[in-house]
Order: C-alpha cells, then sequence, then structure tokens
C-alpha cells in the first residue's frame, strides 16, 4: 500500500506552503495522489516529495511556473536539459545586468553629477531617405518591438537588393517617456526606393537640428546621457517641442558584446553650431 501524507505534512515535509500546494494543484503542476471527495483533503504520495523538491529548487532559481511545468513534462533527459540551460543562460544574463546596475549606481553615489564629463555637440541633420517600421507603443514593449522591427527592415533591405546607407535609427515621441506609450518610428537609411512590404514602409527622416551625446555601453544606464543632454539643453535655453532621436552606431545586430554597442541620441533644439561640452 503506498504511504500517503496530509496537505499539512506533506508541506512540512516539503517546505512548500499549504498556500503554495494548493495552487500548484490549481494549475496542474503538482496534483495531490488522493483527493477525499467528501472533505476535500488532499493526500501526496512519499514518492513526490522528490518532485516537489525539485519545484522549490527550480521556484529558488525564479523559473516562471509554466517553465516548471515544461521541464516536468519533458519527454527525455535531453530536452530537459535544454529548457534547464535555457534558463541558466537567461539567469547569467540577468546576473550581468545587475552587476552593471550596481557598478554604474555606485558611480553615482561617488559623483552624483557623473564621473566624466560628457561630451555635448550641437548639429543639423539633413533630411534622409530610409526604409521604416512606425507604431504607437508601450514603454515595456520598446525592446522587443525594437529587436523585431530592426530584424524586419534589414531583411526587407536584403530581399529588395537595397544597401543600407547609413546606422539604423529610431525616433520617440516624448509622449512615450512622459506617458510610458507613444508613437515609435525605426528606421534604416537606404540607397534607392524601398517597396512597402509587411510592416516596412518608405520614410524619410526629417532634417533637424539637435543636441548631441554618444552613450557607449548597454542602455541600463542611458538614462545619464540623457540626463546629461536634458541638463545641457535647459542650461543653454535650447529646447524645442519633437521627438528624441537615436542612431545605433553599434549595436546588438553588430556585437553581442555591449561594452562595444554606441548609441547616439539626439535631443531637439534651436539653433546650429559646433559647441562641445
Amino acid at each position: 500500500m503506498r504511504s500517503s501524507l496530509v496537505i499539512g505534512d506533506f508541506a512540512r515535509a516539503t517546505h512548500l506552503s499549504v498556500k503554495t500546494l494548493r495552487h500548484y494543484h490549481r494549475i496542474g503542476l503538482l496534483v495531490p495522489a488522493d483527493v477525499d471527495e467528501r472533505t476535500g483533503y488532499r493526500y501526496y504520495g512519499t514518492e513526490q516529495i522528490p518532485t516537489a523538491q525539485v519545484i522549490r529548487r527550480f521556484r529558488g532559481l525564479d523559473m516562471p511556473l509554466e517553465q516548471v511545468q515544461a521541464v516536468l513534462a519533458a519527454p527525455d533527459v535531453a530536452a530537459r536539459n535544454t529548457l534547464i540551460a535555457a534558463h541558466l543562460d537567461r539567469l547569467e544574463g540577468n546576473l550581468a545586468r545587475t552587476r552593471d546596475a550596481v557598478a554604474s549606481l555606485r558611480d553615482l553615489l561617488r559623483d552624483p553629477a557623473g564621473t566624466a564629463p560628457i561630451e555635448i555637440t550641437l548639429r543639423t541633420v539633413p533630411a534622409t531617405p530610409a526604409a521604416a517600421v512606425r507604431a504607437e507603443i508601450d514603454l515595456a514593449d520598446a525592446t522587443p518591438w525594437f529587436q523585431g522591427a530592426i530584424g524586419e527592415l534589414r531583411a526587407t533591405l536584403a530581399a529588395q537588393g537595397l544597401a543600407e546607407a547609413g546606422p539604423a535609427g529610431g525616433i520617440y515621441a516624448t509622449e512615450l517617456f512622459a506617458d510610458e506609450h507613444g508613437a515609435s518610428t525605426v528606421f534604416v537609411p537606404c540607397r534607392g526606393p524601398v517597396r512597402p512590404t509587411g510592416r516596412v514602409v518608405p520614410f524619410t527622416v526629417p532634417a533637424a537640428e539637435l543636441a548631441v551625446t554618444v552613450h557607449t555601453g548597454g542602455h541600463e544606464d542611458i538614462d545619464r546621457a540623457y540626463g546629461a543632454l536634458g541638463g545641457y539643453v535647459a542650461e543653454h535655453a535650447l529646447g524645442l517641442d519633437g521627438p528624441i532621436r537615436e542612431y545605433y552606431l553599434t549595436g546588438r545586430h553588430d556585437t553581442p558584446d555591449e561594452t562595444r554597442w554606441r548609441t547616439e541620441i539626439g535631443w531637439p533644439v534651436f539653433g546650429t553650431g559646433e559647441v562641445t561640452r
């Protein structure tokens, strides 16, 4: 006869609370071996203890419940290990971002104004023919939307035999930052007219007067470059309503090494010239 434990004893044996066990039952992650139809009491087999321990350890590694379910339901060891390896890769990526955030925070705490002067110039950008993807997006969706759009743009240009004529860029409405939702355009300058395909349309990047700086590295602390630009524009009374512009001089599609990324940020301003800070 199989040994069983009431839910309270199973909770003690596995260090999973009764509330957690009930939730796992509801979603089908860890179903009791038996449920008394009259009382509703849940009973767990002792052979389920190792499974509960595995679940607890995966949750300790912040694995989402649906991924835990996928691991437990994997048809073989190879499939299971592939899922686990993918999650470990995500953890390593998160750890790297955490380290970058900690380093940036320490720099700010040592010197709130920034550890080094940020160079800012004023210049005129001419109108430029390009291919673009345009949409109203939520700020939380900006990164995956951008990655999909830039991939589609480059694939479309390659399929139509059109050469890129400069670095890819983005134009972002003030509402995207202020209200977390707004108009966004990702573009790639190109030689020759692009034929509309899917989300890709021909687009002329507008001429603009910009205060410009270049941010080096990943985007976790790109707000420091934005802050320097905003402060410069305010101090010099140059502010002009209009969207922020970014140019991706070196980015994710060029190298996975974030330390080599270079993003040029342009803030709309009055006037032109070669002013350096």
